[in-house]
């Protein structure tokens, strides 16, 4: 009933202009036009911006990956996207079959994940949520270095993530597209089925002027990698995933409503070998989400514009645990914790205001409302958190040459003592017409996530208890670039990006030992942590080229430095190397492109207690990874895109790190990828107006 009572809400509540990172402002284009605006200074933004705003004019430093870039990857999914990105790194967790992102030294847990500017739900610390997004379905991703908490709340302490799904094109028109994409794993492949990546995807969308109805399904499956494991055991999990959109979208003359449904349907299977009873233990992780959201926007006048957006999240993680003999009888598993369903529900409300006073004021003012419930058996009761605040973040214009955003978030809290006030401070100057100076301060926050308040996970190898005595982390974040078009004429661009950060985090929340019970592993506020570097990007645009070329210096805060009489002089920050390049070429006469995407992440050192007295310095090795592809037309409505993935074979990573304990311990070799691989796809797609 709360679901039905949700939705028939948010389809009365008809205000607004799109939520932030949805708006509806970019009309369809061709490939082609899409690959002109990639060369524009005035490709517009909307993660954060008060309105839809040109890169150049916006004064928070935003990162796009439009369309087209994201088509030629050869993607199945958003990390392959994602991994050549400066100051983006994945963990795996091979263990549950999982990976984790971290920003500019920040793990999941305090990056904010947005699809149309509405967050996605998590049920712990990594960001599973981006592997159940429809790649099929995005128009582009927007990074935005650096905390977000006063425009997007809890979470965007390292910044924020923003995936934004294609809209509707221009006048009446039908379109139906179809993608088929085979993959090796390594070396290993089966046809369409079991062993390497296999992609099938179809969609439909049908509008007139006023009204469209789209669709679009998206079968991905990964057979697993054998690797150096033997038996019926796999290095990586074999994963089945079905995704599924559908939606709707009413245009008025100064008001438009759409709801849109994302479904994810995913199991990860974990097989193991046959033991000396004959009997193989197996587990299959099994995930659903039910995604519904509803934004609308009503365009009052010239002045006043207002947003209304709302969500309702069903996500369920099962563990099936089973035994199968050696004559493939299957039984459920009885061990204590070996079958287990978790349930994450999330209702989210948001509202916004944006009043323009004049040329050189205007206002950007709104509320949020969360509702977080969990349930099952790892969970301590039926807890819920509730969330209300209420943001207003004016821009101020002196002249032509400086912009000043200054913002104030108030929040309460159901359950902890949540920071009552939250703010922050960004501006832009233009130093010149070539030049331009931005800059920004601003408090992040993190709220304690329920798992991490309520956990409750008991077997023959865990022993983890929720603190629901837990502070949210706080920090406090500064952040400069300064942007140089160096040269801007028809057939050449040429702009460098240099930016720096310092990030200072407090009670920051992990995992230790229950300081009442020693047996006991519990969420304690146990960290200060800082991470602080500087970057360098640069961009070429000419004629059929684009080039980019780009570093970061990162560094993590060593907090046994603080100890010198314990521990002896240690460096107070460890750093990290990250150096990428892009290239793609256009062969126009022919309809073709050659695509590089490149990226070396260097060594990450750590420093770590090696035997409860002595400091060890960890190390996992530097490595590279490159993909190069390919794409023809073939005709009218196919296009053909094939290539390489990981040029340089890696697949695990010497790590010297003695924390081997555990099954998610972080010692030995760590898993980064499955070695080189190759893929074919055919895309296709027609449109009739």
């Amino acid at each position: 009933m709360r679901y039905y009572f949700t939705i028939t809400l948010f389809l009365l509540v008809i205000s607004g202009l799109r939520a932030q990172g949805g708006k509806d402002s970019d009309a369809h284009t061709s490939d082609t036009t899409k690959l002109a605006n990639t060369h524009s200074l005035n490709e517009v933004v909307v993660t954060g911006q008060s309105e839809p705003q040109s890169l150049r004019n916006s004064v928070y430093q935003v990162r796009t990956i439009d369309s087209e870039r994201i088509r030629l990857r050869g993607a199945t999914n958003l990390q392959t996207i994602l991994n050549t990105e400066l100051g983006i790194r994945f963990s795996n967790d091979l263990t549950l079959g999982t990976s984790d992102i971290q920003l500019m030294g920040i793990t999941g847990r305090g990056i904010k994940i947005l699809l149309d500017g509405i967050p996605l739900t998590d049920r712990g610390d990594s960001r599973e949520s981006l592997g159940q997004v429809d790649i099929n379905t995005i128009e582009k991703i927007e990074i935005v270095e650096g905390p977000m908490s006063v425009i997007y709340g809890t979470d965007a302490l390292a910044g924020v993530i923003n995936i934004i799904s294609k809209k509707a094109q221009n006048g009446s028109v039908i379109t139906v597209n179809a993608r088929l994409q085979e993959e090796t794993a390594g070396d290993e492949y089966n046809a369409l089925t079991k062993k390497g990546t296999h992609n099938q995807g179809l969609g439909l969308t049908w509008q007139n002027a006023h009204l469209q109805l789209s669709g679009n399904v998206t079968r991905n499956n990964f057979g697993g990698w054998q690797g150096a494991s033997t038996g019926r055991a796999k290095a990586w999990k074999p994963k089945d995933q079905m995704l599924y959109t559908a939606g709707t979208r009413f245009t008025g003359k100064q008001w438009n409503v759409w709801y849109r449904f994302n479904g994810t349907d995913e199991t990860i299977t974990s097989l193991g070998n046959l033991n000396l009873l004959n009997e193989a233990g197996d587990q299959e992780y099994i995930s659903k989400r039910w995604f519904h959201q509803v934004q609308s926007e009503w365009k009052v006048n010239e002045r006043l514009a207002l947003t209304a957006v709302g969500s309702y999240t069903d996500y369920s993680r099962r563990t099936l645990s089973t035994k199968i003999d050696s004559t493939g009888r299957r039984t459920l598993s009885l061990e204590p914790g070996s079958q287990d369903k978790s349930i994450f529900t999330t209702t989210f409300f948001r509202g916004t205001a944006f009043y323009k006073v004049g040329d050189y004021l205007s206002i950007l003012g709104g509320v949020d409302f969360s509702n977080n419930d969990a349930s099952g058996a790892r969970i301590k009761g039926t807890p819920a958190i509730n969330e209300y605040a209420l943001f207003i973040a004016p821009e101020i214009r002196f002249g032509q040459f400086f912009k000043l955003t200054p913002g104030l978030r108030f929040l309460k809290n159901s359950v902890y003592d949540a920071p009552p006030v939250i703010p922050s401070l960004n501006g832009k100057l233009t130093l010149s017409k070539s030049l331009d100076f931005r800059f920004g301060y601003a408090r992040g926050f993190r709220s304690p996530a329920l798992r991490e308040l309520y956990f409750d996970f008991h077997d023959a190898s865990h022993s983890i208890n929720g603190n629901v005595n837990l502070k949210a982390e706080y920090s406090n974040s500064f952040n400069s670039f300064l942007v140089w078009q160096a040269v801007s004429r028809e057939g050449l661009r040429v702009s460098s990006t240099l930016g720096g950060f310092y990030n200072v985090f407090h009670d920051l929340i992990d995992t230790g030992f229950d300081p009442n019970d020693r047996t006991q592993t519990t969420y304690l506020n146990i960290h200060l942590f800082k991470t602080t570097g500087i970057s360098l990007d640069n961009k070429i645009f000419w004629k059929n080229l684009q080039a980019t070329l780009g570093a970061t210096y990162i560094g993590r805060y060593n907090e046994f430095s603080e100890s010198p009489e314990d521990f002896g002089q240690l460096p107070k920050f460890v750093w990290s190397t990250e150096v990428n390049a892009n290239l793609l070429y256009t062969f126009k006469k022919v309809g073709a492109t050659i695509n590089l995407f490149y990226k070396f992440s260097g060594k990450r050192p750590v420093y770590e207690i090696s035997d409860l007295a002595n400091i060890h310095l960890a190390e996992t090795q530097g490595f590279h990874m490159a993909d190069l592809t390919f794409s023809k037309t073939l005709g009218k409505y196919v296009n053909l895109l094939g290539g390489a993935k990981n040029l340089f074979d890696v697949t695990n990573l010497r790590n010297t790190s003695t924390d081997t304990g555990g099954a998610h311990s972080t010692g030995g070799a760590v898993p980064q990828s499955f070695g080189r691989s190759y893929f074919l796809g055919l895309n296709f797609q027609w449109t009739k107006h």
